[in-house]
Protein backbone atom coordinates (compact mmCIF):
# COMPACT_ATOMS: atom_id res chain seq x y z
CA UNK A 1 0.00 0.00 0.00
CA UNK A 2 1.35 3.70 -0.56
CA UNK A 3 1.63 5.65 2.72
CA UNK A 4 -2.22 7.28 1.82
CA UNK A 5 -4.09 5.02 3.58
CA UNK A 6 -7.00 3.42 2.38
CA UNK A 7 -9.90 5.34 3.63
CA UNK A 8 -7.92 8.60 2.38
CA UNK A 9 -8.15 7.29 -1.19
CA UNK A 10 -11.83 6.17 -0.91
CA UNK A 11 -12.93 9.84 0.35
CA UNK A 12 -10.76 11.26 -2.52
CA UNK A 13 -12.11 9.05 -4.84
CA UNK A 14 -15.79 9.77 -3.94
CA UNK A 15 -15.41 13.10 -2.90
CA UNK A 16 -17.78 14.05 -6.18
CA UNK A 17 -20.29 11.59 -4.82
CA UNK A 18 -20.12 13.30 -1.49
CA UNK A 19 -19.92 16.80 -2.53
CA UNK A 20 -23.15 16.36 -4.77
CA UNK A 21 -25.11 14.79 -2.36
CA UNK A 22 -24.10 17.30 0.48
CA UNK A 23 -24.69 19.81 -1.97
CA UNK A 24 -28.46 18.23 -2.63
CA UNK A 25 -29.25 17.58 0.78
CA UNK A 26 -28.43 21.31 1.80
CA UNK A 27 -30.66 22.96 4.21
CA UNK A 28 -33.54 20.57 4.21
CA UNK A 29 -33.29 19.46 8.18
CA UNK A 30 -34.29 21.90 10.73
CA UNK A 31 -37.25 20.42 13.25
CA UNK A 32 -37.18 17.37 15.24
CA UNK A 33 -39.31 15.53 12.66
CA UNK A 34 -39.52 15.89 8.98
CA UNK A 35 -42.68 16.89 7.06
CA UNK A 36 -43.66 15.03 4.17
CA UNK A 37 -42.64 18.03 2.38
CA UNK A 38 -38.97 17.96 3.31
CA UNK A 39 -39.28 14.16 3.02
CA UNK A 40 -40.13 14.63 -0.83
CA UNK A 41 -37.28 17.16 -1.37
CA UNK A 42 -34.92 14.55 0.70
CA UNK A 43 -35.96 11.69 -1.61
CA UNK A 44 -35.60 14.00 -4.40
CA UNK A 45 -31.61 14.95 -3.36
CA UNK A 46 -31.18 11.11 -2.89
CA UNK A 47 -32.44 9.82 -6.45
CA UNK A 48 -30.47 12.91 -8.22
CA UNK A 49 -27.28 11.55 -6.45
CA UNK A 50 -27.72 8.48 -8.10
CA UNK A 51 -29.01 6.05 -5.12
CA UNK A 52 -32.23 5.33 -6.99
CA UNK A 53 -35.92 5.57 -6.42
CA UNK A 54 -36.27 2.54 -4.23
CA UNK A 55 -33.00 3.13 -2.02
CA UNK A 56 -34.43 6.40 -1.47
CA UNK A 57 -37.90 5.49 -0.64
CA UNK A 58 -36.57 3.63 1.67
CA UNK A 59 -34.17 5.76 3.50
CA UNK A 60 -37.19 8.43 3.64
CA UNK A 61 -39.43 5.58 5.28
CA UNK A 62 -36.87 4.97 7.81
CA UNK A 63 -36.17 8.56 8.04
CA UNK A 64 -40.38 9.47 8.54
CA UNK A 65 -40.69 7.60 12.25
CA UNK A 66 -37.37 8.53 13.04
CA UNK A 67 -37.16 11.62 16.37
CA UNK A 68 -34.31 14.20 16.09
CA UNK A 69 -34.67 16.03 19.80
CA UNK A 70 -31.69 18.04 19.19
CA UNK A 71 -33.04 19.23 16.10
CA UNK A 72 -31.77 18.16 12.45
CA UNK A 73 -29.08 20.32 11.17
CA UNK A 74 -27.49 19.63 7.91
CA UNK A 75 -24.92 17.15 9.37
CA UNK A 76 -27.29 15.63 11.56
CA UNK A 77 -29.30 14.70 8.43
CA UNK A 78 -26.39 13.54 6.46
CA UNK A 79 -25.54 11.29 9.58
CA UNK A 80 -29.00 9.84 9.78
CA UNK A 81 -28.43 9.16 5.86
CA UNK A 82 -25.14 7.77 6.06
CA UNK A 83 -27.03 5.06 8.84
CA UNK A 84 -29.50 4.22 6.56
CA UNK A 85 -27.25 3.65 3.59
CA UNK A 86 -24.89 1.60 5.76
CA UNK A 87 -27.74 -0.81 6.61
CA UNK A 88 -28.57 -1.10 2.98
CA UNK A 89 -24.81 -1.72 1.85
CA UNK A 90 -24.38 -4.65 4.77
CA UNK A 91 -26.09 -7.37 3.56
CA UNK A 92 -24.11 -6.95 0.27
CA UNK A 93 -20.84 -6.85 1.72
CA UNK A 94 -19.05 -10.18 1.06
CA UNK A 95 -15.47 -10.41 0.26
CA UNK A 96 -14.06 -12.96 -2.29
CA UNK A 97 -13.15 -16.10 -0.06
CA UNK A 98 -11.59 -18.62 -1.72
CA UNK A 99 -12.78 -21.82 0.04
CA UNK A 100 -12.68 -24.29 -2.80
CA UNK A 101 -12.01 -27.86 -2.43
CA UNK A 102 -10.45 -29.03 -4.85
CA UNK A 103 -8.77 -26.09 -5.62
CA UNK A 104 -8.51 -23.92 -7.93
CA UNK A 105 -11.21 -21.90 -7.18
CA UNK A 106 -11.96 -20.45 -10.49
CA UNK A 107 -13.60 -17.25 -11.06
CA UNK A 108 -14.87 -15.95 -14.57
CA UNK A 109 -14.24 -12.44 -14.98
CA UNK A 110 -16.99 -10.36 -16.91
CA UNK A 111 -18.25 -6.74 -17.88
CA UNK A 112 -18.70 -4.69 -20.74
CA UNK A 113 -15.48 -3.77 -22.70
CA UNK A 114 -13.67 -0.29 -21.42
CA UNK A 115 -15.57 -1.14 -17.33
CA UNK A 116 -11.54 -2.20 -16.38
CA UNK A 117 -11.79 -5.90 -16.58
CA UNK A 118 -8.83 -6.55 -17.32
CA UNK A 119 -6.83 -3.64 -14.71
CA UNK A 120 -9.84 -5.42 -12.23
CA UNK A 121 -8.49 -8.75 -12.62
CA UNK A 122 -4.61 -7.77 -12.03
CA UNK A 123 -5.74 -6.02 -9.19
CA UNK A 124 -7.72 -9.42 -7.65
CA UNK A 125 -5.14 -11.78 -8.28
CA UNK A 126 -2.77 -8.96 -6.07
CA UNK A 127 -5.27 -8.89 -3.84
CA UNK A 128 -5.07 -12.60 -3.30
CA UNK A 129 -1.62 -12.57 -3.67
CA UNK A 130 -1.41 -9.98 -0.99
CA UNK A 131 -3.38 -12.95 0.91
CA UNK A 132 -0.86 -15.79 0.11
CA UNK A 133 -2.43 -17.40 -2.39
CA UNK A 134 -1.07 -18.85 -5.51
CA UNK A 135 -2.74 -17.38 -8.86
CA UNK A 136 -3.24 -17.73 -12.70
CA UNK A 137 -4.85 -15.97 -15.00
CA UNK A 138 -6.52 -17.37 -18.29
CA UNK A 139 -6.99 -14.75 -21.36
CA UNK A 140 -10.70 -16.00 -22.11
CA UNK A 141 -11.62 -12.60 -24.28
CA UNK A 142 -9.55 -13.74 -27.14
CA UNK A 143 -11.54 -11.43 -29.34
CA UNK A 144 -9.43 -8.47 -28.21
CA UNK A 145 -5.62 -8.60 -29.17
CA UNK A 146 -5.19 -5.90 -27.15
CA UNK A 147 -7.13 -7.50 -23.82
CA UNK A 148 -5.04 -10.66 -24.19
CA UNK A 149 -1.92 -8.49 -24.48
CA UNK A 150 -2.59 -6.31 -21.58
CA UNK A 151 -3.42 -9.26 -19.50
CA UNK A 152 0.22 -10.54 -20.17
CA UNK A 153 1.93 -7.56 -19.27
CA UNK A 154 -0.09 -7.76 -15.80
CA UNK A 155 0.86 -11.47 -15.21
CA UNK A 156 4.82 -10.75 -16.29
CA UNK A 157 4.34 -7.35 -13.45
CA UNK A 158 2.77 -9.94 -11.11
CA UNK A 159 5.09 -12.80 -11.06
CA UNK A 160 2.21 -14.93 -11.99
CA UNK A 161 1.29 -17.55 -15.15
CA UNK A 162 -0.98 -16.48 -17.87
CA UNK A 163 -2.97 -18.75 -19.79
CA UNK A 164 -3.49 -17.48 -23.46
CA UNK A 165 -4.19 -18.64 -27.15
CA UNK A 166 -4.59 -16.89 -30.56
CA UNK A 167 -6.24 -14.15 -31.08
CA UNK A 168 -10.08 -14.98 -32.48
CA UNK A 169 -9.48 -18.99 -30.84
CA UNK A 170 -11.88 -20.67 -28.89
CA UNK A 171 -12.16 -19.28 -25.42
CA UNK A 172 -13.63 -22.68 -23.73
CA UNK A 173 -10.52 -24.58 -24.80
CA UNK A 174 -8.17 -21.39 -23.33
CA UNK A 175 -10.20 -21.91 -20.42
CA UNK A 176 -9.99 -25.62 -20.40
CA UNK A 177 -6.05 -25.43 -20.86
CA UNK A 178 -5.83 -23.13 -17.60
CA UNK A 179 -7.96 -25.05 -15.29
CA UNK A 180 -5.97 -28.39 -16.41
CA UNK A 181 -2.52 -26.41 -15.73
CA UNK A 182 -3.49 -24.78 -12.54
CA UNK A 183 -5.25 -28.01 -11.22
CA UNK A 184 -1.22 -29.98 -12.15
CA UNK A 185 0.16 -27.16 -10.65
CA UNK A 186 -1.91 -26.86 -7.47
CA UNK A 187 -2.97 -23.11 -7.96
CA UNK A 188 -5.54 -22.47 -5.20
CA UNK A 189 -7.41 -19.18 -7.84
CA UNK A 190 -7.86 -19.26 -11.97
CA UNK A 191 -9.15 -16.17 -12.71
CA UNK A 192 -10.74 -16.02 -16.20
CA UNK A 193 -11.20 -12.95 -18.63
CA UNK A 194 -14.21 -13.17 -20.56
CA UNK A 195 -15.47 -11.00 -23.86
CA UNK A 196 -17.38 -8.40 -23.07
CA UNK A 197 -19.53 -7.81 -26.14
CA UNK A 198 -22.72 -7.08 -25.36
CA UNK A 199 -24.51 -5.87 -28.55
CA UNK A 200 -24.88 -10.39 -29.62
CA UNK A 201 -26.13 -10.88 -26.16
CA UNK A 202 -27.00 -14.38 -28.05
CA UNK A 203 -23.76 -14.92 -28.86
CA UNK A 204 -22.07 -13.78 -25.03
CA UNK A 205 -24.64 -16.47 -23.82
CA UNK A 206 -23.85 -19.20 -25.82
CA UNK A 207 -19.82 -18.65 -25.69
CA UNK A 208 -20.58 -18.48 -21.32
CA UNK A 209 -22.54 -21.53 -21.60
CA UNK A 210 -19.62 -23.34 -23.68
CA UNK A 211 -16.96 -22.17 -20.97
CA UNK A 212 -19.13 -23.26 -18.05
CA UNK A 213 -19.65 -26.84 -19.79
CA UNK A 214 -16.16 -27.47 -20.15
CA UNK A 215 -15.59 -25.76 -16.39
CA UNK A 216 -18.26 -28.03 -15.57
CA UNK A 217 -16.49 -31.23 -17.16
CA UNK A 218 -13.15 -30.83 -15.25
CA UNK A 219 -14.71 -29.25 -11.75
CA UNK A 220 -18.58 -29.71 -11.43
CA UNK A 221 -18.07 -26.87 -8.68
CA UNK A 222 -16.71 -24.55 -11.75
CA UNK A 223 -17.31 -21.68 -11.92
CA UNK A 224 -17.37 -20.88 -8.10
CA UNK A 225 -17.81 -17.36 -8.53
CA UNK A 226 -19.08 -15.02 -11.85
CA UNK A 227 -17.98 -11.46 -10.92
CA UNK A 228 -19.22 -8.59 -12.92
CA UNK A 229 -17.22 -5.59 -13.20
CA UNK A 230 -19.10 -2.19 -13.14
CA UNK A 231 -17.64 1.20 -14.42
CA UNK A 232 -18.98 3.66 -11.60
CA UNK A 233 -18.95 6.48 -13.69
CA UNK A 234 -21.88 4.90 -16.04
CA UNK A 235 -24.44 5.53 -13.31
CA UNK A 236 -27.95 4.38 -13.91
CA UNK A 237 -26.29 2.06 -16.80
CA UNK A 238 -24.70 0.33 -14.60
CA UNK A 239 -28.07 -0.85 -13.55
CA UNK A 240 -28.92 -2.05 -16.72
CA UNK A 241 -25.61 -3.94 -17.39
CA UNK A 242 -26.53 -6.00 -13.78
CA UNK A 243 -29.69 -6.96 -15.35
CA UNK A 244 -28.33 -8.25 -19.05
CA UNK A 245 -25.58 -10.18 -17.65
CA UNK A 246 -27.34 -11.48 -14.60
CA UNK A 247 -29.94 -13.31 -17.45
CA UNK A 248 -26.97 -14.30 -19.91
CA UNK A 249 -24.45 -15.47 -17.02
CA UNK A 250 -25.53 -15.85 -13.69
CA UNK A 251 -23.57 -13.13 -12.08
CA UNK A 252 -22.96 -13.86 -8.12
CA UNK A 253 -21.19 -10.86 -7.28
CA UNK A 254 -20.14 -7.41 -8.21
CA UNK A 255 -16.96 -5.42 -8.52
CA UNK A 256 -17.47 -1.43 -8.75
CA UNK A 257 -14.69 0.52 -10.64
CA UNK A 258 -13.49 3.63 -11.20
CA UNK A 259 -15.34 5.64 -8.20
CA UNK A 260 -12.60 8.38 -8.20
CA UNK A 261 -13.61 11.18 -10.35
CA UNK A 262 -17.34 10.27 -10.47
CA UNK A 263 -20.09 11.71 -8.75
CA UNK A 264 -21.95 8.63 -9.58
CA UNK A 265 -20.83 6.68 -6.58
CA UNK A 266 -24.37 6.47 -5.14
CA UNK A 267 -24.93 3.78 -7.77
CA UNK A 268 -23.50 1.33 -5.08
CA UNK A 269 -26.31 1.95 -2.79
CA UNK A 270 -29.20 1.74 -6.02
CA UNK A 271 -27.14 -1.64 -6.90
CA UNK A 272 -27.29 -3.13 -3.50
CA UNK A 273 -30.78 -1.93 -3.19
CA UNK A 274 -32.65 -3.37 -6.17
CA UNK A 275 -30.49 -6.58 -6.97
CA UNK A 276 -28.83 -7.45 -3.32
CA UNK A 277 -26.12 -9.03 -5.25
CA UNK A 278 -22.68 -9.63 -2.95
CA UNK A 279 -20.52 -6.25 -3.34
CA UNK A 280 -16.93 -8.39 -3.74
CA UNK A 281 -14.63 -5.09 -3.79
CA UNK A 282 -14.30 -1.61 -5.44
CA UNK A 283 -11.87 0.17 -7.08
CA UNK A 284 -10.80 3.94 -6.48
CA UNK A 285 -7.61 4.22 -9.40
CA UNK A 286 -5.27 2.66 -11.49
CA UNK A 287 -2.34 1.84 -9.19
CA UNK A 288 -2.48 -2.16 -8.58
CA UNK A 289 -3.46 -2.41 -4.97
CA UNK A 290 -6.31 0.46 -5.86
CA UNK A 291 -8.68 -2.42 -4.97
CA UNK A 292 -10.10 -3.20 -1.74
CA UNK A 293 -12.88 -5.34 0.02
CA UNK A 294 -15.64 -3.18 0.26
CA UNK A 295 -16.68 -1.83 3.77
CA UNK A 296 -19.72 -0.86 3.88
CA UNK A 297 -19.77 1.57 7.05
CA UNK A 298 -16.68 3.61 6.03
CA UNK A 299 -18.27 3.85 1.88
CA UNK A 300 -21.93 4.93 3.80
CA UNK A 301 -19.89 7.55 5.50
CA UNK A 302 -18.16 8.77 2.80
CA UNK A 303 -21.24 8.84 0.23
CA UNK A 304 -22.90 10.79 2.72
CA UNK A 305 -20.22 13.20 3.35
CA UNK A 306 -19.67 12.74 6.93
CA UNK A 307 -16.21 10.73 6.98
CA UNK A 308 -13.29 13.43 8.31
Amino acid sequence: MSTESWSERLLGGLRKTSERLAGNLAGLGGTTRLTDEQLDEIEDALILSDLGPRAAARICERLRSARFDEGLDDLRLREAVADEIAAILRPVAKPLDIVAFPRPQVILVIGVNGSGKTTTIAKLAHLFQEQDYSVMLAAGDTFRAAAIGQLQVWADRLGIDVVTGPEGGDPASIVFDAVKRATDTGIDVLIVDTAGRLHNKRELMDELAKVRRVLGRLNPEAPHDVVLVLDATNGQNALQQIEIFREVAGVSGLIMTKLDGTARGGVLVAAAEQYGLPIHAIGVGEKIDDLRPFDPDLVAKVIAGVFQ
